[in-house]
């Protein structure tokens, strides 16, 4: 696997811990306050994945 590749699948487990974490704090809402955030601060280091190479 290239380093590229290893990087993507990190992220993609950053992602699927971070719903379950969601999942986790129904109900509770600083829990969930701190699981969105940290669902989209790994969406965000997502984007240079998905951009065009320049």
């Amino acid at each position: 696997m290239t380093d590229h590749q290893i990087n993507f699948l990190g992220w993609i487990l950053f992602l699927i811990s971070a719903v379950g974490f969601c999942i986790a704090s129904i109900g509770h809402f600083w829990a969930m306050f701190g699981s969105l955030f940290f669902l989209v601060a790994c969406l965000v280091f997502m984007i240079p994945f998905f951009r065009s190479p320049r």
